[in-house]
């Protein structure tokens, strides 16, 4: 097996896609460390949080491979060719862009595209995207998912937008082969007043959640 494949597997065993988008810089490493303490080992960085690649260096260099971090909100293969070589195991982004693609099979880094329509995502697969990334689910629900694994059950699809612990195990017995949570885990409010404790204690919920559902 691959380092990719390794990590693949790592990703979809843990159920969970933790979304770090932040204001500021200031206490990101700590809002990683809170996350982890929860037991959440995939976590996602956006482009939109300041000093986002340095982030990723940092918590590449400081886990050394205990958590399995990513770079998000990428929209051009150079963005993506940076977070990579600071450190990114896997790339999502919001859409389908196909040279992002490209980027991330040349340093053989998962990558999973945004898509939201069902000819958006077979072409999302079609161009190579590992797991497709259902965005935004938030006015949807896991319904949409169910619905969507009905003629395309060989796609692993990301639900991400309005996941929330209540509806994590809906979404993973819809066929989700994994939960990418944001504000729900780590919110603006959180990230801002550093309540790490509560990032954590969110974080030990949602990994209940999908050690709930796949139990049953």
């Amino acid at each position: 097996m691959t380092e990719k494949e390794k990590n693949l597997q790592a990703m979809v065993d843990s159920g969970i896609v933790a979304i770090v988008r932040a204001n500021t810089s200031e206490g990101l490493l700590n809002v990683v460390e809170a996350i982890e303490k929860g037991g959440v080992k995939a976590i996602e960085v956006t482009m939109t949080t300041p000093k986002a690649i340095e982030t990723i260096a940092a918590v590449t260099d400081k886990y050394k491979g205990d958590v399995l971090v990513g770079v998000g909100t990428v929209l051009d293969a150079e963005t993506a060719r940076l977070a990579i070589l600071a450190g990114a195991k896997f790339v999502v982004t919001p859409i389908m862009n196909p040279e992002v693609i490209r980027m991330a099979k040349k340093y053989s880094r998962i990558v999973v595209c945004g898509a939201f329509t069902p000819t958006e995502i077979v072409a999302a697969w079609e161009h190579g995207s590992d797991i497709v990334k259902i965005f935004p689910t938030s006015s949807v629900g896991p319904e949409y998912i169910k619905d969507l694994k009905g003629p395309f059950p060989q796609i692993s699809m990301l639900p991400t937008g309005g996941v929330t612990v209540e509806n994590t195990g809906a979404f993973l017995k819809a066929g989700a082969c994994a939960v990418a949570v944001g504000s729900n885990l780590a919110g603006n409010k959180a990230i801002n007043e550093g309540l790490y404790d509560q990032i954590t204690e969110n974080a030990r919920k949602f990994v209940q959640a999908v050690n709930a559902a796949r139990a049953k």
